[in-house]
């Protein structure tokens, strides 16, 4: 599947939903990424691409990586992001992917996305030269010939946003991640987008904490969400964990892999930080003081 020909978006998103000025920031970057696939399709033809798939080698385990230790983290390499803006500085993608292998991480996120969090998708294969966990490229994927790029690019996984995708192209995408090799790791926000995930055979659920329309965060919407999900079913926290006291405090509600990026990222030791979300080091959102429900 190199297309459909049909709207990847669901209709609110489709049209253009003008329902607040955050609420058009993801429209934008759904629109601008349309132009960037189609740019970077000239640039690289999908027959040509389809031909470099051949000699890939084979991928690491993604979703197994998240299973059996208690408390897993995918620690996010991200320099900006459209709410917070610039969020590291002293960016060496390279250097922190090292730092998170060394302190814990189970597997390492990559922004890939240029425009709106100053990713690179040349990141993907640096990082994978530099260490030997799995990897997840994040970006907005829109059209087959991205989870294509993705497998190309040396990823393991990739993340697959149900709000921004109609069922059925959710559905062939996962199909075709499989096919690759790839885990899909499906991100939802609300009840409406986990049936989506669901009914399209997603494995692994991401519940976003924050709702990328206004980018308020709650972890009770994982809370929330993971109660609906059955067993077999590896279910990811993401945004807004900031303590060792968020990650109790998820664990308790029966989640136990998380996806880490800004507080990791804000911080000047992320080797610490890192061993602190883990329970391997005293931080000051230990057990009784961690951020909860709080909104940003």
């Amino acid at each position: 599947m190199q297309g459909t020909g049909k709207s990847l978006m669901p209709p609110a998103f489709a049209k253009g939903d003008r329902g607040g000025c955050k609420e058009v920031i993801l429209t934008r970057i759904v629109e601008n990424k349309k132009e960037e696939v189609a740019r970077q399709r000239r640039i690289l033809p999908p027959e040509e691409l389809r031909r470099m798939l051949a000699d890939r080698p084979p991928t690491r385990d993604f979703a197994g990586a998240l299973q059996g230790s208690g408390c897993a983290v995918i620690a996010e390499v991200k320099r900006s992001s459209p709410s917070k803006g610039l969020i590291r500085e002293d960016f060496d993608p390279v250097e922190i992917a090292g730092l998170y292998a060394k302190n814990g991480a189970s597997a390492v996120s990559v922004l890939t996305e240029r425009k709106f969090f100053e990713g690179r998708p040349a990141y993907v294969p640096q990082i994978r030269k530099a260490v030997n966990l799995p990897l997840l490229r994040k970006d907005f994927i829109i059209d087959a010939y991205q989870v294509s790029e993705t497998r190309v690019l040396g990823a393991d996984a990739l993340l697959l946003i149900a709000g921004i995708l109609e069922k059925e192209v959710l559905q062939d995408f996962i199909g075709l991640s499989s096919e690759l090799g790839l885990d899909a790791l499906v991100e939802v926000h609300d009840e409406a987008d986990l049936e989506k995930a669901i009914a399209s055979g997603a494995r692994l659920v991401g519940i976003n904490n924050r709702d990328l329309k206004t980018f308020r965060t709650d972890l009770e919407v994982s809370i929330r969400l993971a109660r609906r999900i059955q067993k077999g079913i590896t279910v990811v926290s993401e945004s807004g964990i900031d303590s060792r006291g968020d990650v109790e405090r998820l664990m308790e509600a029966g989640i136990h892999a998380f996806l880490v990026g800004e507080s990791l990222m804000r911080e000047r030791d992320v080797g610490r930080k890192l061993r602190e979300l883990l329970g391997k080091e005293q931080g000051p959102g230990s057990r009784g003081q961690g951020s909860g429900g709080r909104q940003k």
